[in-house]
């Protein structure tokens, strides 16, 4: 965007918000409490949720219009995610074809790619994933060693790795960041290409990983991959401006899952305190399970409120997007790790049980305090960019 619009931050729920999330969790209620394990233990992505949503035009809802979306942007997306997420089914696909390669293509493709890969996202018959980190860099975009080399012909050979790739296994293609090898064997800045799964050269390997969810992480070795030069997405020279149009919704949609986690958590939490009843009352008449409770619904509440402001900054274009993102994410980590904790707390042993559910909500929380970007990371912006302290990285 060249201009920014007027952010709009509704604080009341309209009437089109509130539907869409009575029917986001209908449908994910729809497949039960235990759906999310049934998957993982079945070796099975979420491919009936996922079925649904499209159908019901969820999927696509954030895209614009012209290319089949329903146009309500960051905030009705992060919508989607949050409620599919309170209602056990966080699924990363949302944030990773939706939000991110979705966000990129409508962005920064050419018309031939948006109908190539964009429509097919926006009405959910094509997933992508996205691929950034590496074993040595990280996602630290001026490490990145993954190339594409140039050939003949105009097309390019992608050599490399990358490392901790979610939702492989669920996805037709992936966009890649990789970066242009000069003649002299200098590399250019960042690049992005969308590489298909089955392409030869192709290789994976899954990552043995606790319960996250249905979805994979994996290990990506790129041997001579081939990619036409129409696979390239803002053209060889994108750099980072192209990139971070898919972290900063990575950002925003992440937040709104962990809102939607920390949701689920307390609803658990809630209903196990006051129906456990010790010494003829429920445990939820004490201070002592009441506060925690309390003060991770506060949390969790001023989380939500940072990821919907930025949200909206996103879909008006505002230069404060980027420093909204990392706030939101940051605090939506912190909100939703403390409030698994407390659940499971709440629920003394039973905390455990996978029969509860709480147990199954801890790693993925806990992860997103590491990726995709560390809170140390997000400190390290806010204090620099925001703070305006000197660069300690």
């Amino acid at each position: 965007m060249t201009t920014a619009a007027i952010p709009n931050l509704g604080l009341v729920p309209t009437d089109e918000e509130t539907a869409i999330r009575e029917a986001v969790a209908a449908i994910c209620r729809r497949h039960g409490d235990r759906y999310a394990r049934d998957c993982y233990e079945r070796d099975e992505p979420p491919r009936e949720v996922w079925r649904d949503l499209a159908e019901g035009g969820y999927v696509g809802i954030g895209a614009a219009p012209e290319w089949g979306g329903g146009g309500l942007g960051m905030a009705g997306l992060s919508v989607v995610v949050e409620e599919s997420a309170a209602n056990g089914v966080a699924g990363l696909m949302l944030v990773l074809s939706c939000s991110m390669a979705g966000t990129i293509l409508e962005r920064h493709g050419s018309d031939e790619q948006r109908d190539r890969w964009l429509r097919g996202i926006i009405d959910g018959s094509i997933k992508l994933a996205f691929a950034i980190t590496e074993p040595d860099a990280g996602s630290n975009s001026h490490n990145l060693r993954s190339r594409l080399v140039r050939q003949g012909d105009g097309s390019f050979l992608l050599r490399g790795q990358k490392t901790y790739i979610s939702g492989v296994e669920d996805a037709e293609a992936v966009l890649i960041v990789a970066r242009v090898q000069d003649s002299d064997g200098t590399l250019g800045p960042p690049s992005l290409c969308i590489v298909d799964t089955d392409t030869p050269g192709f290789t994976r390997e899954v990552i043995p990983m606790p319960y996250l969810g249905p979805e994979k992480q994996w290990t990506l070795y790129f041997d001579d991959v081939p990619v036409e030069a129409s696979r390239l997405v803002g053209g060889e020279d994108s750099g980072l401006k192209v990139v971070f149009d898919a972290l900063n919704p990575e950002r925003i949609t992440i937040a709104a899952m962990l809102c939607g986690t920390a949701r689920l958590a307390l609803r658990k939490a809630v209903a196990y305190a006051n129906d456990r009843t010790v010494w003829s009352s429920p445990i939820g008449a004490h201070q002592a399970v009441a506060h925690p409770l309390a003060k991770a619904k506060i949390e969790l509440e001023l989380a939500r409120l940072m990821t919907q402001k930025a949200a909206a900054l996103f879909d008006a274009g505002a230069p404060e997007a980027g420093e909204a993102s990392n706030m939101a994410k940051y605090a939506a980590a912190e909100a939703a790790t403390h409030a698994v904790d407390v659940a499971i707390q709440t629920h003394g042993g039973n905390g455990l049980s996978i029969e509860y559910g709480v147990s199954d909500l801890w790693w993925l929380t806990r992860l997103m305090r590491i990726a995709p970007v560390s809170e140390q990371m997000i400190l390290n912006h806010v204090a620099h960019h925001s703070l305006g302290l000197p660069k300690s990285y």
